[in-house]
């Protein structure tokens, strides 16, 4: 029964182990269900199930009828304007990240948004080309173009680029291949259901990983901005070996590149600066990329860069869709781990994008379902040329920024990508590479911000913010693809850290009430005098359970087995005098006629080590013995004053067969020397799982289980016939009380028997 008085309560039940509350409050019988009957619910079939598949497959057509035509429709509009004038640039400049032609990234611009518009869930994200993902492709086209001399033939000869068309169209060939296959896998994830492995790739993780792969973006731009001719690098240690060639050919930098890259990125973040400081005022933010652009595609025309200062230009750019092709199954065995990567990658950013705008205006979204999407948008857009799509950040801000509500927003997007692919494609064909370059690396601000996480992380998370360097040191030093796994590695292990080396504590009571804390922490605390209450906050396994072990008997201030052993052999002794008539029992003590033995502690030790772990055997003995008192023969035996111990579990969350053992070596080393042990605070599946594996015999009883700390506490009291209880030193000694807890919640002294309904 509970009765508030108050700010207090008063709780009048009985003493419970788990046995007797087990007793009292019979457990309903549940049926759980088997994996058949999971399959027969997905294998079965109705009306409502159909209606419900198809809308989570077509989510369009759950939102498009509701779609609010004069509320929405204006807003839409000008978002989708707006975002569509960034995608182009944005298609254009990741293409250089990607090292093929720059007219390809209209492909990577617009066949996404359009797949993503009748299957994405999301409705503020912008799918398309992502600085990560495109880098990522471009690491892959980098790493294969060496053997493309060998195969480059193969390919239709149909580009402009410098470096020869047929090696263009493999380029394009491999970027299209990772790109479709990385599809392949986001599309059987969603089927298979495993949306939730991007649990695995923590915010700290994500946010030092795209931050390295920002500077990658940053070194691997410097070549345009510069005009050098530096050699594709992707193996480990990557990226110092661009920039020591960077810097041994810094003398044939082109300085009309390099100043008009300057001025360029000045300008930008000026302009960004302004757009975030006036947002607030301003109807739309001041489309920079877009004003830039025209302005530095009509100064190179009108001035002829291309022939006055050999600056390199985007080149011819054909109007239309170039025919569909299918990936070549050769380049498909070289690059089968990098499309897996940039799949789980480019997933886990949208994701994560996609969240946080669901949570902003609070709609849902299917992680399974955006699998999906994704993978067909990937596939769609590799067959047609384009390179793996995810969300960029910048261009998400923009569409929810200037007032997108729905992917209407993204479909108008489209149109204008559509339009310049297909009628305006020719006016940036006088654009210097390096403006697009510059463009790339101003949308770099948001990622390379991220270093401030540090500061924040550190504070809040030590592991999380070692997460972070790690990963960043890991994706900067073996590059982006192994980066990634080791860091993925490295945060799992970080996990094991947490749990293999658990900060386990000694509780004391706090106040004289049911409260127990870390008796470190307060100093208002009480513990009773040869009870020991040991705390430990995380799951039991076999990695921990000798660190476990290690602590406890660091918190008891012995070692049970050692005690153990020491008793054992003083039985030996004993027995073997009483035995020879040499040993007589007076109520004084006992009485020894002998001077000494010769059997020594080493040969014990080596000969029955064995025996000595066993339980001592005082059957045959026709007197008890107290080990603290004085033996004879100056026998000497660690004297303890701990009969009870107490194990707080309600924080361990699973126990695994292989520490169960270890668990019940622990508990028997404690019940043979006579400290009575007690486990609290688990759960009824907990000591089920300990049942199913046998763990208790007749030394380990299933009724050393209690719920909670004070029914142990209360139970001792009971056991040991205790009218008071005596604290540790910072308390006074001469003052006797038990924990029978006053109406106010406090302790008060009671000089009656500890009753067995106790009220606290």
């Amino acid at each position: 029964m509970i009765e508030p008085i108050g700010n207090q309560y008063i709780v009048a039940r009985p003493v419970y182990s788990a046995n007797a509350f087990g007793e009292e409050h019979k457990k309903k019988h549940r049926y759980h269900k088997t994996f058949l009957d999971h399959l027969k619910v997905c294998c079965s079939c109705s009306t409502e199930k159909a209606r419900r598949i198809a809308l989570s497959l077509l989510p369009i057509a759950s939102w498009l009828p509701a779609y609010r035509v004069k509320e929405w429709l204006l807003s839409d509009i000008v978002s989708g304007i707006s975002t569509g004038l960034v995608c182009v640039l944005q298609g254009l400049a990741y293409g250089l990240l990607v090292n093929i032609p720059p007219s390809y990234g209209l492909y990577a611009a617009f066949f996404p948004v359009i797949v993503y518009f009748f299957l994405g869930t999301s409705r503020h994200i912008s799918a398309g080309p992502f600085p990560v993902l495109s880098i990522m492709v471009g690491a892959t086209v980098s790493r294969l173009t060496p053997m493309a001399n060998t195969v480059a033939m193969d390919f239709p000869n149909n580009s402009t680029s410098n470096e020869g068309p047929s090696l263009d169209d493999y380029k394009v060939m491999v970027a299209a291949t990772v790109t479709v296959f990385s599809g392949i896998f986001q599309l059987l994830m969603g089927v298979l259901q495993v949306g939730f492995m991007v649990v695995y790739l923590s915010e700290s993780l994500i946010s030092g990983f795209t931050t390295a792969a920002a500077i990658h973006v940053l070194v691997s731009q410097l070549k345009f901005i510069l005009q050098l001719n530096v050699p594709p690098y992707t193996d480990p240690f990557s990226i110092f070996k661009v920039l020591n060639s960077i810097f041994t050919q810094i003398e044939k930098t082109n300085i009309a590149d390099l100043v008009t890259s300057l001025i360029i990125l000045f300008i930008l973040f000026v302009v960004k600066e302004i757009n975030e400081c006036y947002k607030a005022t301003l109807p739309v933010p001041i489309p920079i990329e877009l004003i830039l652009t025209v302005i530095a595609t009509g100064v190179s025309y009108g001035f002829d860069f291309r022939n006055r200062f050999n600056v390199t230009v985007v080149g011819k750019m054909e109007s239309g869709f170039q025919s569909p092709i299918t990936p070549d199954m050769k380049i498909v065995q070289e690059t089968i781990g990098d499309s897996f990567s940039i799949a789980i990658v480019g997933f886990a950013v949208a994701f994560s994008v996609a969240r946080v705008y669901s949570l902003k205006h609070d709609y849902p979204i299917d992680g399974n379902q955006e699998l999906i999407a994704l993978g067909l948008s990937n596939v769609v857009t590799g067959s047609f040329k384009g390179f793996a799509s995810s969300t960029a950040l910048s261009r998400s801000a923009i569409q929810e920024s200037t007032g997108g509500k729905t992917q209407i927003a993204g479909i108008l997007s489209a149109v204008i990508v559509l339009i310049v692919i297909m009628a305006l494609g020719f006016l940036l064909e006088p654009l210097q590479k390096s403006v697009l370059a510059a463009l790339a690396l101003g949308n770099l601000k948001g990622m390379l911000m991220q270093f401030v996480e540090i500061r924040r992380l550190w504070r809040k998370d030590k592991y999380d913010c070692l997460i972070w360097i790690m990963t960043f040191i890991f994706v900067i030093v073996l590059g982006l693809a192994l980066g990634l796994a080791a860091s993925v590695a490295f945060q799992l292990l970080t996990i094991v850290f947490r749990t293999q080396f658990p900060k386990c504590s000694t509780l004391a009571n706090v106040g004289r009430s049911n409260i127990y804390k870390n008796k470190k922490d307060y100093s208002d605390m009480y513990e009773l005098e040869g009870v020991k209450i040991f705390r430990c906050p995380s799951p039991i396994y076999f990695a921990n359970i000798n660190f476990f072990k290690q602590k406890l008997i660091d918190a008891v201030g012995f070692s049970p087995l050692r005690i153990l052993r020491k008793r054992n052999k003083a039985m030996k002794k004993i027995r073997k005098l009483q035995k020879e008539g040499l040993l007589q029992v007076t109520p004084k003590g006992f009485i020894c006629t002998v001077d000494g033995l010769k059997d020594s502690d080493e040969e014990l030790d080596n000969n029955q080590i064995e025996e000595l772990n066993q339980p001592i055997n005082t059957t045959d003995l026709p007197f008890q013995i107290d080990w603290n008192a004085n033996l004879p023969l100056n026998i000497v035996v660690p004297r303890i004053e701990l009969h009870s111990l107490i194990l707080d579990f309600s924080a361990v969350s699973f126990l695994d067969v292989s520490s169960m053992r270890g668990l019940k070596t622990i508990l028997q080393e404690f019940i043979r020397i006579k400290v009575d042990v007690y486990i609290v605070g688990t759960d009824d599946d907990f000591i089920e799982k300990l049942e199913r594996c046998e763990f208790f015999d007749d030394e380990v009883k299933d009724s050393i289980f209690f719920l909670t700390i004070h029914d142990a506490v209360l139970h001792i009291l009971m056991k040991k016939d205790y009218n008071a209880s005596k604290f540790n030193s910072s308390q006074e000694n001469d003052i006797k009380f038990d924990f029978t807890t006053h109406t106010n919640g406090g302790l008060r002294n009671r000089e009656c028997r500890v009753s067995v309904e106790t009220k606290f």
